[in-house]
């Protein structure tokens, strides 16, 4: 039989594939002249995407040298920026203190040590054409029947529950706020800002002024927040200003069975030997404002903090931030609600983000009895 695997000393499984080959060719050239096959290419090529990184990657080596010049220059503009915030803090400090004689005076009128006088009581509303010319035709027919009943209308110290009012008011303070911890924020009679002093390290002071109560014996509970304007070594680039770094808390002495922040529980515990049952008390910690006063600390040893704790960390930031730059220095509005944002102005989840784990949550042993502080 003869052998057909050679044509002219040639394989012939080589001449087929030249053969391929060449069909191929004319193949691509007749797509390639199709516009509607060069548009839908052209469209993914637009699509693929290009990052800054794998620009800067095809850059000549000189041109990167530049590059890296002007990191340097950046860096050097972050501690331009980190002395400008300094002297920011040295402002505030400076403007604080004209502040706080009218911050002073609030207090008076909220607290009722003194009455405004009538120029200072008065205030002109938006609509007051309008209810003046109301009022004028009402007051005709109802004038006596108003100064009989303002004779009679309570008149009590004060401003009652203004700050109080405030942590209802606000939904990032009422989260904090246990039913229990209420009775007691009705003594707080003002919070103030105290900044460090001149050539002292960075920080602000919340001073929280209570009258005297039957909870605890401290007339001032503080919460003292440390701050750096500093770039990160690690990371310059990150910086954008002053940031809490850490925060310390006070000791707050409670009277004898008033401390809200632990509960006492009872529990029964059987021997495993002799099966005899014993109860035992002891106390746990308990949901409350005031473990806004015994913080959770940054860990300074460079070991980093597990999420829950860092997201701790990061919303007592934000509420030491938001006491300091809104809520002191517009109390009154907050009272009125008049400086209450709409949600839409802070950042929220997607709908179906948390999820309900079954069992994730703490609870008592089936025979714990828990025992509630007086309040």
């Amino acid at each position: 039989m003869a052998d057909n695997s050679f044509s002219d000393g040639v394989p012939s499984d080589s001449v087929e594939a030249a053969k391929n080959a060449s069909n191929t060719e004319k193949l691509t050239d007749q797509v390639m002249q199709n516009p509607r096959v060069l548009a839908a290419l052209q469209e993914r090529l637009d699509n693929v995407p290009h990052t800054p990184s794998s620009y800067i990657e095809t850059l000549p080596k000189a041109v990167k040298r530049r590059i890296n010049a002007l990191k340097q220059l950046q860096v050097r503009c972050a501690h331009i920026e980190a002395k400008f915030y300094e002297e920011v803090h040295d402002l505030e400090r400076k403007y604080a203190a004209l502040y706080q004689p009218l911050f002073d005076k609030r207090r008076e009128f909220i607290t009722g040590d003194v009455e405004p006088t009538d120029a200072e009581s008065e205030w002109h509303s938006e609509n007051e054409e309008e209810e003046k010319l109301a009022g004028d035709v009402k007051n005709k027919v109802v004038i006596t029947e108003k100064e009989a009943a303002a004779a009679d209308e309570p008149n009590p110290k004060g401003i009652p529950e203004f700050w109080f009012t405030i942590f209802r008011n606000v939904d990032m303070l009422s989260e904090l706020v246990q039913e229990y911890d209420e009775p007691i924020l009705k003594h707080l009679q003002d919070i103030k800002v105290k900044f460090s002093d001149p050539g002292q390290p960075m920080s602000f002071v919340l001073e929280f002024h209570f009258e005297p109560n039957d909870y605890f014996t401290n007339a001032v509970l503080t919460k003292t927040y440390k701050m750096k304007s500093e770039p990160d070594k690690a990371d310059p680039f990150s910086f954008e200003g002053p940031e809490i770094v850490d925060c310390d808390g006070c000791t707050i002495d409670w009277k004898k069975g008033r401390n809200v922040t632990v509960k006492t529980i009872k529990k029964k515990q059987k021997h495993k030997g002799r099966g005899t049952v014993r109860t035992i008390t002891k106390q746990v910690p308990n949901e409350s404002f005031f473990n806004f006063f015994s913080p959770l600390k940054a860990s300074g040893d460079g070991e980093s903090l597990d999420e829950d704790s860092e997201f701790t960390l990061a919303s007592d930031f934000e509420i030491g931030h938001f006491f300091r730059e809104r809520i002191v220095p517009r109390a009154v509005l907050y009272f009125t609600g008049e400086a209450i944002e709409d949600d839409d102005n802070f950042e929220e989840g997607e709908e179906g983000e948390e999820e309900e784990l079954e069992g994730d949550e703490e609870g008592e042993d089936e025979d714990d009895v828990e025992i509630n502080p007086k309040v």
